[in-house]
């Protein structure tokens, strides 16, 4: 509605100035007067393009909406997912959770953990990880839905079939970095934890053309070290998890076992061969919940 508004106000202005040279009361004296014996000039009524572009743009909300509607219907949804807010104008102060903390976190400038988004906005983030399953029907389905995700990717998984996730990227998904190798990174040296972070950075940059602003530690573990490397490379923030949607279940990390806005979801590239289904079903558990619960799916860089 802002859109059409801004559309009519810019085509009422255009139309008040194509106009404005016409008439008796000009300040150009007898350029603006009528010969004699003539009838002075009619103002210019405003045209018909403002209600044909707000026309316009209300049917191609209608077009897109019946598309997701259809969409929905294809891949088996109770309903529509819902329409997410406009990115925000302001974006929100990320900071490290309490008790996410390393030592000495906020001094040496380390980038924040957070398993949330600091908003109103009743939306929710969908992040997927690792990469080890590259289904063609998941592609589709994100696609005719035009949902919104953020994946996290280990180069010893996803090396295969590098294809894949461009596609994904093409898309809209955006691709982070979750190490060359899948490690336990605690278990590491300072330089074998750089090499694993800094390493996925060169391949992400190599593979798709930029280097990630965001990491996540595998298994969600990590220590000063972890982030000590993960600044050194370039990782602005390590985003981890409120909770993890599978094929037949959801796991919470809060108390209430439910979900609230801002909060990251976290799911993995997963099939059959580890999970009682495929991605498409993990999806549907997913949109049927948080749609159900009236939240949207936001793309988390927006807000970041």
């Amino acid at each position: 509605m802002r859109s059409a508004a801004a559309v009519l106000t810019l085509a009422a202005i255009a139309t008040g100035c194509a106009g404005g040279g016409t008439g008796t009361g000009g300040r150009g004296g007898k350029g603006n007067s009528p010969a004699p014996g003539q009838q002075p000039a009619r103002a210019v009524p405003p045209e018909a393009p403002p209600a044909r572009a707000l026309h316009l743009y209300a049917s191609r909300l209608r077009a897109a909406q019946q598309a997701r509607v259809g969409a929905a219907k294809h891949w088996g949804l109770k309903k529509a997912p819902l329409t997410p807010p406009a990115r925000p104008a302001h974006k929100p102060q990320i900071t490290t959770r309490e008790g996410f903390e390393v030592d000495d976190h906020e001094k040496l400038g380390l980038p924040p953990v957070f398993t949330t988004i600091p908003t109103k906005d009743k939306v929710v983030f969908l992040t997927i990880d690792d990469g080890a399953e590259k289904d063609p029907a998941f592609l589709r389905m994100m696609s005719a839905l035009k949902i919104p995700y953020t994946a996290f990717l280990s180069d010893s998984l996803v090396k295969d079939d590098y294809g894949y996730f461009k596609k994904l990227q093409d898309r809209g998904a955006v691709l982070n970095n979750h190490t060359l190798h899948h490690p336990y990174l605690p278990a590491l040296s300072y330089a074998r934890q750089k090499r694993e972070i800094c390493g996925m950075q060169d391949v992400i940059e190599k593979r798709y053309g930029k280097r990630p602003a965001l990491f996540r530690p595998p298994y969600g573990s990590y220590d000063q070290d972890t982030l000590r490397a993960a600044k050194t490379c370039g990782v602005r923030y390590a985003p981890l998890w409120d909770e993890e949607v599978f094929v037949d279940h959801w796991e919470y990390r809060e108390w209430d076992q439910d979900l609230h806005p801002g909060d990251i979801v976290l799911s993995h590239f997963r099939g059959r061969g580890a999970w009682k289904g495929t991605m498409p079903d993990m999806v549907r558990r997913f949109l049927n919940k948080v749609t159900e619960k009236g939240y949207a799916v936001a793309r988390l860089e927006d807000y970041l």
